[in-house]
């Protein structure tokens, strides 16, 4: 279990630039909530990747300190966020002095993180009554036709926090940092606001093809899958032809730190 979580949070920075154009931003509606209960400004955007998340806070008038381990992607994040303060780092080892940010977010990327290491760090690094939040783009399976692309597309393109439910039922059970040592956390909150993305047939497969599950597929498995939805979206009436809105919601786990 160990070798396969670092094996697919290693999996990104060969298609950084992929990552950049494709992915998301989060819903402004998310990240205020996120922030809400924090003593102040001071963001850590936390596993930063191309700087999606960084963004957001930056539009909801946060400072944001951006942390990513992987040389590609922080490349990608400074280059498209060059005023935002980014450092290699990770989550384990986060490069920040005691009690310096009032919240810690980490964008689609909590999940790979050892928590009974990160979670001390987490601890060590948020001010009294800081804020630890994740936040995961995920699709709207309600809708009938996202719920058929998550059956076409399989595990390795829609993964297991990929829908709403399966979101909230992956992340309930997640470890968070608050059964022992001095810093302790309240009891985690979740919720979900309504997001989407404009996308074209062509360009929703550039998405799926930068998860991580794809990402280490083996070649010919990959093209297949890739192959196998982009047919789908050909012959479905609402993405067959032009733009279209792919309906997503932006779900958040929210603690505080006591």
């Amino acid at each position: 279990m160990e070798q396969d979580r670092l094996r697919y949070a290693s999996s990104f920075g060969a298609a950084a630039t992929a990552y950049a154009e494709h992915r998301p931003d989060y819903a402004q509606a998310a990240v205020r909530w996120a922030l809400e209960p924090a003593p102040g400004r001071r963001v850590l955007d936390l596993g930063a990747g191309t700087g999606k998340l960084a963004a957001t806070a930056l539009a909801v008038g946060a400072e944001v300190t951006a942390v990513e381990p992987d040389p590609a992607m922080l490349a990608e994040l400074r280059r498209v966020l060059p005023d935002v303060r980014a450092l290699p780092g990770s989550a384990e080892a986060i490069p920040l002095p005691d009690g310096s940010v009032d919240a810690v977010v980490a964008g689609n990327a909590m999940h790979w993180f050892e928590m009974a290491v990160a979670g001390p760090e987490i601890a060590r690094v948020l001010a009294p009554g800081g804020i630890l939040a994740g936040l995961w783009n995920v699709l709207d399976d309600r809708v009938d036709w996202v719920a058929e692309l998550a059956r076409v597309g399989g595990s390795a393109a829609i993964g297991p926090r990929d829908t709403p439910a399966s979101w909230r039922a992956e992340t309930a059970g997640m470890h968070l940092p608050g059964t022992g040592g001095p810093a302790r956390f309240g009891s985690p909150e979740q919720t979900g606001f309504p997001h989407g993305q404009r996308r074209t047939a062509d360009s929703l497969v550039a998405t799926l093809a930068t998860r991580a599950g794809l990402l280490v597929l083996p070649e010919r498995q990959r093209t297949a899958t890739l192959d196998r939805i982009r047919g789908f979206l050909a012959g479905t009436p609402e993405t067959a032809a032009g733009e279209f809105t792919l309906p997503m919601l932006t779900c958040v786990l929210r603690v505080r730190r006591i």
